[in-house]
């Protein structure tokens, strides 16, 4: 149960948490860019089976891969795409951590 709420607390809590932090201002606005982030998650209806609670999506699911990955953070760099990198990027972490719960 745990990792249910570590993992979602992370895919929605935290990014919220650094949309009021980092952009006090448009906060809300930048925390829907955030969730909107997920729908890289669409690449899990690609695998069999859709949900298995025990795999990794990290390098699994091809919007989830290292290479998919380096993209995101090469968006951190440019103004126009560092929002959505930035949400990317946090989904990633989320992923990330959900690999060694």
């Amino acid at each position: 149960m745990y990792k249910f709420f570590i993992h979602y607390g992370l895919h929605f809590i935290f990014p919220a948490l650094i949309a009021f932090l980092f952009f006090k201002k448009d906060w809300f606005k930048i925390y829907l860019i955030f969730i909107a982030t997920m729908l890289i998650d669409l690449d899990h209806l690609l695998a069999t089976p859709v949900f298995d609670p025990h795999r990794c999506s990290i390098n699994f699911h091809p919007l989830h891969s290292y290479i998919a990955i380096g993209f995101y953070a090469i968006g951190l760099f440019f103004n126009k795409t560092r929002i959505i990198a930035i949400g990317l990027v946090l989904h990633i972490f989320a992923d990330f951590v959900d690999c060694f719960l």
